[in-house]
This record gives structure tokens, sequence and C-alpha cells, in this order.
């Protein structure tokens, strides 16, 4: 008797503190409606950073110390809230998209490291930054995001995720000959790839998370690039300006129609 009440209340101390975690988190439940968000996301960035320091005309590095003072700030009412708000969390990941456009952008072009080694160092800036992450807090699983430093490593870990994405998109896009549609593609891929991994594969789940948030970065700047692009360049020739008014409002209208949840992505963490 005894010890079967002792079982019913380690089993309900156990499910408190799993509510306890997810009320905690203040990251968004991992869904489909999350992935077709992030990805509009990547997309803006890259028509919006193009937009600032193109259309413009405000180049390449002062454009970056606009959008980092944005994401610092937009970073730091994230890290200092005590719930999840989804319309800060997503304006947290623009600003990473935007800053990691141009951030990129000024490292490819300006400082004339090209696509390749740009996207070496920012590969090597991530590992490093994740392997920190791990070492610290045991876990680089985004159902982990209960802790002010837990936070902070997932917000540094993104801004570096999608300035790689940037590059890898720009060079798959330009450098390899497959064009926007043919690098759109690769990209699309790839990420059907590891949909069908997490569904009929016991792979880790924090990996296959981290590999697709790395990947939908390259697909959005691809497919801004296809959009506004000159024709002869193979783009569209949209306006960049309208082009992200447009994004932007698809995401808003997304945001407010979907389950504003917190939570993190199924178990297997490594």
């Amino acid at each position: 008797m005894f010890n079967t009440l002792t079982n019913v209340e380690e089993g309900r101390s156990a499910d408190e503190n799993r509510v306890s975690k997810i009320a905690l988190s203040k990251v968004p439940e991992v869904t489909l409606a999350f992935w077709i968000i992030k990805i509009a996301a990547t997309t803006l960035g890259e028509t919006g950073g193009d937009a600032l320091s193109m259309s413009m005309n405000l180049g390449y590095a002062l454009s970056t110390g606009i959008f980092f003072c944005f994401f610092i700030a937009t970073a730091a009412a994230q890290v200092a809230s005590k719930t999840f708000h989804p319309f800060l969390y997503w304006a947290v990941i623009v600003a990473t998209t935007t800053a990691g456009t141009t951030m990129a952008d000024y490292a490819d072009r300006s400082l004339g490291i090209g696509y390749v080694g740009g996207s070496l160092i920012l590969f090597t800036m991530l590992m490093i930054v994740l392997g920190l992450w791990r070492f610290f807090m045991g876990s680089v699983s985004v159902n982990n995001i209960t802790s002010r430093k837990a936070e902070l490593f997932y917000w540094i870990t993104i801004l570096f995720s999608n300035t790689l994405g940037t590059a890898l998109g720009d060079f798959f896009a330009d450098d390899s000959g497959l064009g926007y549609e043919g690098a759109a593609l690769v990209f699309s891929g790839a990420l059907a790839l590891l949909a069908i991994a997490y569904f009929y594969t016991k792979l880790s789940r924090t990996l296959l998370f981290w590999s697709a948030f790395i990947l939908t970065r390259p697909l959005g700047a691809t497919v801004g690039d296809l959009l506004t692009k000159p024709v002869a360049h193979g783009g569209l020739n949209l306006s960049r300006i309208s082009s992200s008014l447009i994004i932007a409002a698809f995401m808003i209208c997304c945001i407010l129609f979907v389950p504003k949840k917190a939570g993190g992505h199924p178990q297997r963490q490594t």
C-alpha cells in the first residue's frame, strides 16, 4: 500500500516537473507551423537585409550595425521576459536572419573572404558555440531552454546558424552555378530527407532539429534572392521593400492563427 502511494506521488511529481519545464520554456512548440514561420523569417531576413544594405544604399557594415543593435534589443527583452511571447520570439528570429544576411555579405564581399572561406569560418564558430553549450549545460536540445544561460547559448547559436545559412545559400546559388531555383531545390530536398529521417529513423532529434534549423536559412536566402534579383541574374526583380512587407504580413498572420504554446521537440537528446 505504502509503495503504491509512493509510486503515485513520484509519478505525479515527475509530471509536475515536466509541466513546469514546459511552462518555463520560452521557445515555441516545434510543429509544422514552426517550420513554415521559420522559412518565412529566413526569407524576410534576406529581402530585409538586402533592402537596407542595397536598396537604401546603407552598405553592409552600417546595415550590420543597425540589425545587430536590433538583435541585442530584442534578445535582451526575450531573455528578461518570464513567459513565452510569440511575437517577441519571432522578432528575435527575424533580427538574427537580417543581421546574419548583412554580416555574411560583409564578410564574403567587403572583406573578400569569399563564400567558401566565410562558410568554413562560420561553421567552425557554430561548432564551438554548440560545444560550449553542451559542455556547460549537458545538452543542446531546445527542450531544455529553461534558464537564462541556456537561452543565451540558444540565441548565439541561432545567430551564427543564420549567418552560416546566408553564406551557404549564396555559395550554392552563385558559385556552384545552380542558380536560385536550383539551390532552392537542393535545400528543399535536404530538408525532405531530414523529415524522412525524423519519421522513419531513430537518429537524435536534437541533431535533426539543428540540421533542419540551419538548412532553412539558405533555403530562405535563395528564395529571397529569387524574388528580388534582376531577371538577367535569374531572379524575378520584385521590390525588396514590398517583398519584405508581404512576407512580414504573412508571418504575422501565421503567428496570430497558430497555437501559441511554449514547448520543445521530442526527446532522444544528445
